[in-house]
């Protein structure tokens, strides 16, 4: 069953250090758009879509990465997000993917029938410095969600999250930055949270080298089509 892309609404509001080269950002400046506005989508409501034969666009038991060009919480997108929680839960035959830096706004936003949460929505909250996971860590690990990830991407600093880490947490996946101004990712980093996790029986995933990779003290440049394949030949992933 293929992935899909769901982006009901798009752009966002920079929120942290992770946010400075922003792809969403560099794309749409690149077609004269402001990514700092955001609007709905013409997909908005793509889950519940249906084809000619009357079948939905989206097929049972696939996986929709939701909102990818923006951030579930971002606050302009307030008014809109119960008509996506809706949607999330008529379709539970479908898992959703949510991705966000904003976890701190997730019990305000929720709906009243979230419960322990919905069992086909997965929420990975992105971690990308020390900072950022002593803020968010906590927070992820207190709320109600059925199924958590951190994501470390792009990774800016060594983190010790050891002791944040729970069984609640499915995975940590791990990646450097991409683009021109990208910053450096170090490898010890890398090794560093796959010790943690490996520790706290949790499963790892190195995504992506990012474009500039640090690795036995030497800087390598590496381009954008091997970042994830050289990610892949590291064999560190649990």
């Amino acid at each position: 069953m293929a992935d899909s892309i769901w982006n009901p609404w798009h752009g966002c509001k920079k929120y942290s250090e992770g946010c400075e080269n922003c792809y969403v950002y560099r794309r749409d400046s690149s077609v004269g758009r402001d990514a700092s506005i955001i609007e709905k989508t013409s997909n908005f409501n793509l889950p519940i879509k249906r084809k000619r034969d009357g079948g939905f666009k989206i097929e049972s038991g696939g996986t929709v990465f939701c909102c990818m060009t923006s951030d579930f919480f971002v606050e302009e997108a307030d008014e809109w997000r119960q008509d996506i929680w809706k949607i999330m839960k008529f379709r539970s035959d479908v898992n959703f993917f949510i991705i966000t830096k904003r976890i701190v706004r997730f019990m305000d936003c929720i709906p009243d029938d979230w419960g322990s949460g919905y069992p086909n929505v997965s929420f990975g909250v992105t971690m990308e410095n020390q900072r950022q996971c002593d803020i968010r860590f906590p927070v992820l690990n207190s709320v109600p969600i059925a199924r958590k990830f951190v994501i470390c991407e792009p990774l800016l600093s060594d983190i010790d999250m050891s002791k944040y880490l729970n069984p609640s947490i499915l995975q940590v996946l791990v990646g450097g930055e991409s683009g021109n101004f990208a910053r450096i990712c170090n490898y010890d980093w890398v090794l560093h949270i796959r010790q943690q996790c490996i520790e706290k029986g949790i499963k790892f995933y190195f995504k992506q080298t990012g474009a500039r990779f640090r690795k036995d003290g030497k800087l390598y440049a590496i381009e954008r089509k091997y970042q994830h394949s050289q990610a892949r030949k590291a064999g560190i992933n649990t």
